[in-house]
């Protein structure tokens, strides 16, 4: 059986790129990595996903403190709420380069215990702008991949899947469903807490997303969180 790397956050995005490794009929290794947020709800819904999909193998990885200090998620500044979705310019949420070191190591654990493939659930649609995020860097990292290992340089490199680059999050909530997917495990806010908020960037794409794909969602939110996305 063909094995797969799956970067797994326990968010909407990763947990469906799971499950679309899944149903390909990828072994899959899951790797969860803590770089600093600031709190590990999404750990412990990337450990549920994980278990609902019964994968091989499911390691945590913790990085240096410190390391990706400068963002709203790994240091003591507020997460901004209530924002324009369709704003222009790289929010405070961003984490420098943070895929493209997640990308990096899931390669090098992916050669190593050879492994054909490595998944990251990015998408350029409904999404925060991050550059990391885009296309054109995937392809870029695809390309510095096969030149820096030794597969890629025997002409088997690591395929980096990218299942849901051009869907919406409505259309990822939709395959996920198909998928079965129980969106209940995942987390999505910035904040943390019992209850998700309902107003950061991350909570509102979801909530966008649910609506798009007519689908309530299951999380429950804060009772001032009305749901609504600003334009």
């Amino acid at each position: 059986m063909r094995k797969a790397v799956v970067l797994l956050s326990g968010g909407i995005d990763s947990s469906t790129a799971l499950a679309i490794a899944d149903d390909m009929g990828y072994e899959i290794h899951a790797l969860t990595i803590l770089y600093g947020q600031r709190h590990e709800r999404e750990v412990e819904s990337a450990k549920k996903v994980a278990s609902a999909f019964n994968v091989e193998e499911h390691r945590i990885m913790k990085l240096p403190e410190g390391l990706f200090s400068a963002s709203a998620l790994t240091y003591d500044e507020d997460v901004p709420v209530d924002g324009d979705l369709e704003r222009y310019g790289i929010p405070s949420t961003y984490v420098p380069a943070r895929n493209l070191v997640f990308l990096s190591i899931a390669v090098s654990w992916a050669e190593a215990m050879d492994a054909d493939a490595v998944f990251i659930g990015v998408t350029s649609v409904d999404y925060s702008g991050y550059p990391d995020c885009r296309g054109e860097f995937i392809e870029a990292f695809r390309e510095a991949s096969a030149l820096a290992t030794r597969r890629g340089v025997e002409g088997n490199p690591v395929e980096i899947l990218t299942p849901l680059i051009d869907l919406s999050k409505g259309d990822i909530i939709r395959r996920g469903i198909e998928l079965g997917l129980d969106y209940s495990l995942t987390w999505s806010c910035y904040k943390g807490g019992e209850r998700a908020c309902g107003r950061c960037d991350s909570c509102r794409y979801r909530l966008k997303g649910f609506r798009d794909a007519g689908i309530d969602d299951p999380l429950e939110y804060e009772d001032d969180a009305d749901g609504t996305v600003h334009k």
